[in-house]
């Protein structure tokens, strides 16, 4: 087994889906091996909600234990925090294998909301890999 390491840093840009004020976003990881014939789900895990922000700072640290990077898909889903039930501001799905991870973080920046007018909004993560 080895341990696969997500900082997140940092949302930008994110599109505001709140009405009054301003969209309240978490960041929600979710690993899965995407395998031919069943997929196999390795968890998933959530961040701190930060309210009114639309470029949210948040220098927290994800750990999952998988058993390879063979096929294992990272998705990354930006949701905004409400009373009722939570909007789906972005999303990317990163494949793990195609980074070259080991020890050393790499940075990975992933759009996750392709706009037309204005500026896209990506999530910036540091990604690590220990067997």
């Amino acid at each position: 087994m080895g341990i696969l390491t997500i900082h997140l840093d940092k949302a930008t840009n994110l599109k505001d889906k709140d009405t009054i004020g301003k969209s309240d976003p978490y960041i929600k990881f979710e690993m899965e091996q995407d395998n031919m014939f069943k997929d196999k789900d390795y968890g998933e895990m959530k961040s701190t909600t930060k309210q009114n922000e639309l470029n949210p700072v948040y220098d927290e640290t994800f750990h999952f234990n998988i058993p390879t990077l063979d096929n294992m898909v990272l998705t990354v889903k930006v949701m905004d925090d409400d009373i009722v039930s939570d909007d789906k501001m972005g999303k990317c799905k990163i494949k793990l294998e195609k980074l070259g991870l080991g020890a050393t973080p790499i940075h990975v920046e992933e759009k996750v909301y392709n706009r037309i007018f204005g500026k896209d909004a990506y999530v910036h993560l540091n990604i690590s890999y220990t067997e």
